[in-house]
C-alpha cells in the first residue's frame, strides 16, 4: 500500500484500533499462475491463545481466520504463504463546499490498515471449533448481547468440517489516515465538524478519528 508521509499514523495505536474496531478483513493470497489471485472478506480475531501485543508495526502478533472450505480460495491457501489482510475504518467523501475557500477539489478521507503475515493452516477439527467459538466470543462480547453459546456446541461441531480455520504470524503493516492533513487547520477543522454533524455513523467516526489528529499546520 502506498502511504504519502503525512498519512501515515501518527501513533501505532491506530492500527490495532481499527482492526479491533472494524474486523472483517479482505484475505487476499497470489495464488498460482494459471488462477491469479484470490481474495475473500472474512472475520479475523487476536489469538487469545498467544502474547499479542498490540504495538509497535503489530509484527510478532498472531491472528486467526476462517472461511468455508468449499470456497477454492481455502483450496489454493497452503500453509508459509503470505497472506495480505487488508482492514478498511471509518470513510467518507469530502465536499469542497465545506472548505469555505477557492480554488478547492473534492476527495475522500478514509482508514485503512494493510497486515501480511505468513499462513498456518489448521487441520484439527477440535482446534477449528475453538477458533469458531473463540471468533463468536471476541466479537459478542465486542458488538453482541452476551448471547450464551455453551446451548449450540453441539450444532458448532456438526458445522466445523465445513470450516477452514487459520493462522497468521503477522511480519508487518501499514496503516493510511487520509484525514485531510493536507489542509490548513482551519479546514480540516470544517470538515470534521461537517462530518461530526451527519448523522451516517460513518462520517462521525470518521470524525472521531480526526478528533485524535495532532492540531498542527499541514
Amino acid at each position: 500500500m502506498f502511504v504519502p508521509s503525512h498519512y501515515r499514523e501518527p501513533d501505532s495505536s491506530w492500527m490495532a484500533d481499527l482492526i479491533r474496531d472494524n474486523p472483517l478483513a479482505l484475505a487476499v493470497i497470489n495464488g498460482r499462475a494459471d488462477d491469479g489471485p484470490y481474495a475473500t472478506h472474512l472475520p479475523v480475531i487476536p489469538d487469545p491463545q498467544a502474547s499479542n501485543e498490540w504495538s509497535g508495526t503489530l509484527t510478532g502478533t498472531t491472528l486467526l481466520g476462517h472461511m468455508n472450505r468449499a470456497n477454492p480460495h481455502w483450496q489454493a491457501l497452503e500453509s508459509k504463504d503470505v497472506i495480505l489482510l487488508a482492514f478498511t475504518g471509518p470513510h467518507a467523501y469530502v465536499s469542497p463546499t465545506v472548505y469555505g475557500v477557492t480554488p478547492a477539489a473534492p476527495t475522500w478521507n478514509f482508514t485503512s490498515v494493510h497486515v501480511r503475515g505468513v499462513v498456518e493452516k489448521i487441520d484439527s477439527l477440535e482446534e477449528t471449533l475453538d477458533v469458531v467459538r473463540a471468533t463468536a466470543l471476541n466479537f459478542e462480547a465486542q458488538f453482541g448481547d452476551g448471547w450464551d453459546q455453551s446451548e449450540s456446541v453441539d450444532y458448532f461441531r456438526k458445522i466445523v468440517p465445513a470450516v477452514g480455520a487459520f493462522r497468521v504470524k503477522v511480519t508487518g503493516a501499514e496503516g493510511m489516515f487520509k484525514l485531510s492533513q493536507e489542509q490548513p487547520p482551519e479546514v480540516r477543522d470544517r470538515v470534521q465538524k461537517s462530518f461530526s454533524g451527519r448523522e451516517c455513523t460513518r462520517h462521525r467516526e470518521t470524525a472521531d478519528f480526526m478528533s485524535r489528529l495532532p492540531h498542527t499546520g499541514p
